[in-house]
């Protein structure tokens, strides 16, 4: 009897052994900083000191589209989009950004191989219907072969991309904290936040440094925020005194106190001790501005909640932040067609080198 117990014993521990093994090797672990691939199509050209750039940052919601995107996330009960409306969707992101003309274009939630949208690569799809951007990298914060939530049951893929029309140099990934309050088998399969590092050559000047970044969302009760605005801060703060920056992306977290007493409705998704953005906001510029949002939030609403059926911008949770050395000569958030295509408005910034 004792030795059939201690077998039944070792039966489980190998049972248990091979789930947790399987678990991690299906499941996307990166180091706290690694080196992504930079691609360069041969002859594309590089900054100059004393140029003119035009920057598009812009959360994409994976090509998802603007209606019937109320998802389980966001307490929703719509499926997940067709692969026709996946296509057009991307076909209407990739014309919108090349009507805008951008040198530079930041992206978050960029799907790559993922079931919800049809193991469709977006890079290559935008990769193909924007051809005058010769140069890109691109870095996981979503990966696994298999995650068994009900509402996804399926692979994920999803990606910060940075498209240029002008030479990248080096690409870094910076990890983000993971939600503080997780439980050890939720954080295997679920998101792995980061920032993407890139420096692009300025000839005649030092590198401009570009970061692209996509901050926890579902964070309440954590101090997460708070840890993942200061890991941003700690970044620049390790960048050149000198350095030309600009730092965009989702923040998901509101520009001020007033803007979470202003819609008490939120109170439930956001801090109530203040916004942990405020350290960042305070000592940055940014777009938008903290003076125009303070003066005026309303045209600088970047996000449009899926649960709102008519799709009105209610909030800011999007931003470009930049250094002193940049001469910004316009920044603001761009609705039109873009209104259409994602729960995300896209911001654009034009400076000088």
């Amino acid at each position: 009897m004792k030795k059939a117990i201690q077998v039944l014993l070792w039966a489980l521990l190998g049972l248990a052994a091979l789930f947790a093994g399987a678990i991690y090797l299906s499941t996307y672990h990166p180091a706290s900083v690694e080196q992504e691939t930079v691609h360069n199509a041969e002859g594309t050209p590089m900054l100059q000191a004393g140029q003119s750039v035009k920057l598009l940052s812009w959360n994409v919601q994976f090509m998802a589209g603007n209606s019937n995107n109320h998802f389980f996330y966001d307490d929703g009960s719509d499926s997940w989009p067709d692969a026709d409306t996946v296509a057009s969707v991307t076909r209407r992101v990739a014309a919108f950004i090349a009507e805008q003309n951008p040198d530079v274009v930041l992206l978050q939630e960029v799907d790559d191989l993922a079931a919800r949208t049809h193991m469709q690569d977006q890079t290559e799809a935008l990769l193909n219907l924007l051809p005058q951007f010769s140069a890109y990298t691109e870095t996981f914060y979503w990966k696994a072969a298999y995650v068994p939530h009900p509402s996804i049951r399926g692979r994920v893929g999803t990606k910060l991309l940075v498209l240029s029309k002008y030479r990248l140099g080096e690409a870094t990934r910076h990890a983000l904290s993971p939600i503080t309050t997780e439980d050890f088998l939720t954080r295997q399969f679920n998101l792995k936040r980061a920032m993407q590092q890139v420096r692009m050559p300025v000839a005649g000047a030092p590198d401009l440094v570009l970061i692209n970044t996509h901050l926890s969302a579902f964070a309440q009760g954590s101090d997460t925020m708070k840890r993942q605005v200061a890991q941003v801060m700690a970044r620049l703060d390790a960048l050149p005194a000198a350095a030309s920056w600009v730092l965009g992306g989702d923040f998901n977290l509101l520009p001020d106190d007033a803007a979470l007493a202003s819609n008490v409705h939120l109170l439930s998704q956001y801090s109530e001790q203040g916004t942990e953005l405020e350290p960042l906001i305070s000592r940055y510029a940014s777009v938008p501005p903290l003076a125009g949002i303070e003066a005026n939030p309303e045209p600088w609403f970047t996000y449009m909640s899926p649960a709102d059926p008519q799709r009105r911008p209610d909030r800011t949770i999007d931003y470009i932040f930049y250094s002193s050395e940049l001469a910004v000569t316009r920044g603001e958030v761009l609705r039109g067609d873009a209104r259409q295509l994602s729960d995300h408005l896209p911001l654009i910034m034009e400076f000088r080198l």
